[in-house]
């Protein structure tokens, strides 16, 4: 694991031994994996960079409905949205800059290319898995707060501004405050 993921670089990296961190067969079932939370959203990592030589990561994301995530682009990451059930708005800005939106339900596919601006919102309590460019998904672990839970009834989750914004810079991603979408 590179040192942009450890929170105290003496402990070494925090995940120790959930996931095999080196490419070899393995199995998860329901609920296992790395889990932290960030706002209300229990995200679970399943396979990181580690396990795939840097190549992608997944991740699964239990979330009630809730606000707008704020409007970001990553620099150099590809994110999907699978939406295993439930409700989940998509937003994303084209190569031309339109600006659309897109009701996502169980089934439903999104993908958005790294450099594009996008944002999302639960509108129904939803689980979704997402498979990102390897690395990125320790970005919510980097941001949140980790757990040994797989569920998403966890204690309320705390903003450490300097934490959060330590990640996105480790993680090439760019928050756009203000930007307005259609149906938002």
């Amino acid at each position: 694991m590179s040192f942009e993921y450890l929170i105290d670089p003496e402990q070494g990296p925090r995940w120790k031994g959930v996931l095999p961190g080196k490419p070899q067969p393995y199995v998860l079932h329901r609920g296992e994996g790395e889990h932290a939370m960030l706002f209300t959203d229990l995200v679970t990592v399943l396979l990181s960079a580690d396990e795939t030589d840097g190549q992608f990561g997944i991740i699964i994301c239990e979330a009630p409905a809730g606000d707008l995530i704020p409007t970001h682009s990553h620099k150099a990451t590809h994110e999907t949205f699978q939406v295993l059930e439930g409700k989940v708005r998509l937003f994303f800005e084209d190569a031309e800059g339109t600006k659309t939106s897109s009701l996502l339900t169980a089934g439903d596919f999104g993908y958005v290319p790294a450099g594009f601006a996008h944002a999302y919102r639960v509108e129904e309590a939803a689980r979704m898995m997402g498979v990102l460019s390897g690395g990125f998904e320790r970005f919510f672990q980097q941001m949140g707060t980790p757990t040994d839970h797989a569920t998403p009834q966890q204690p309320p989750f705390i903003p450490d501004v300097a934490r959060m914004q330590a990640a996105a810079q480790a993680h090439d991603t760019r928050f756009m405050p203000g930007y307005e979408w259609p149906d938002a």
